[in-house]
């Protein structure tokens, strides 16, 4: 399957320049953190990071948006996941195959992801 999904995020950064002044010192970018073929390993990022369309632990989120951006993370905050139709529809079979959920794949997205999905 080619994959055409994305997780996407506010992040808030800071330049850590001890030898020189920078202005300024805080920014704001997008991150699309592409999302992997549903049933391998990692597909369930979402169950991990998010909860109701919000960051469930801000300090990993952070931890993991340093390591992606190198450079220190002030905030994280999560707007959406950019897919295409057929990746929505592996991703609810693969939630509804898993066995790990008890509740239907669209009522663990919508726990999950809130509205935050966005279909183009």
């Amino acid at each position: 399957m080619d994959v055409d999904a994305a997780y996407v995020f506010r992040v808030t950064f800071r330049l850590d320049a001890p030898e020189v002044e920078v202005d300024p010192e805080q920014f704001e970018t997008v991150v699309r953190k592409p999302a992997v073929e549903p049933g391998t390993e990692g597909w369930r990022f979402f169950e991990a990071a998010l909860w109701r369309g919000e960051v469930t632990d801000a300090a990993y989120l952070r931890s993991l948006a340093e390591d992606w951006l190198s450079v220190p993370v002030e905030s994280v905050t999560f707007s959406e996941l950019r897919t295409d139709e057929a990746y929505l529809d592996a991703l609810r079979d693969a939630i509804a195959g898993s066995g790990a959920f008890e509740d239907t794949p669209q009522e663990v997205l919508h726990a999950h992801l809130g509205s935050s999905i966005r279909v183009e």
